[in-house]
């Protein structure tokens, strides 16, 4: 009678019910030791501006346990999104969307992930030669970049990189649709 009972228990609960989107949420997982300074930042600046722009709480433990606590689904999923954006490494020959954020002579600095800037050189700006960055780029413009290596740990980006790629892309399309035409010319 008890595994009778307790089978009817089980079919009834097996699955657990959606949530609503109203209902408070947390997720525990851990990351590694090295990684808790960069979600916690300087004086707290990044974990406190988190914490700010989403509702949700965060913790940190020394362990690298990070608890992220909502008050709602999307409070504690924004803030999961923001923190997994700080702990993405920058792979390379990926192409980012990235935010100029100092302008100097020989380049510009662009944030492509939260706290990673790469440099963007003068000579990889654009395909014809850039005498001034100012006149091509300027501080708070959003632009797309491709990571095209690392030099003594700092990121090489490049637009130069991406137009090239956009014309052997182009190129490519040319060639099939010319032999698209000559197959249909050979079967007339």
């Amino acid at each position: 009678a008890i595994n009778h009972i307790l089978g009817i228990m089980n079919e009834a609960i097996s699955a657990p019910k959606e949530l609503s989107e109203n209902a408070p949420a947390m997720k525990t997982f851990m990351v590694n030791k090295d990684k808790i300074k960069e979600i916690i930042g300087k004086g707290g600046a990044v974990i406190k501006g988190m914490q700010e722009k989403t509702g949700a709480t965060v913790d940190v433990s020394d362990d690298g346990t990070v608890s992220v606590f909502g008050q709602n689904q999307t409070s504690m999923q924004e803030c999961l999104e923001i923190i997994e954006g700080i702990l993405e490494e920058p792979e390379l020959n990926k192409v980012y969307k990235g935010k100029v954020v100092k302008i100097v002579d020989f380049g510009a600095f662009v944030n492509i992930l939260p706290g990673k800037d790469g440099l963007l050189h003068i000579s990889e700006i654009a395909a014809e030669r850039t005498e001034d960055v100012n006149a091509v780029l300027s501080e708070g413009q959003e632009i797309d970049v491709k990571l095209i290596g690392f030099d003594r740990g700092k990121m090489k980006l490049s637009v130069k990189a991406l137009a090239a790629a956009e014309e052997a892309k182009e190129e490519k399309v040319e060639e099939v649709s010319e032999e698209d035409t000559d197959s249909e010319k050979t079967e007339e």
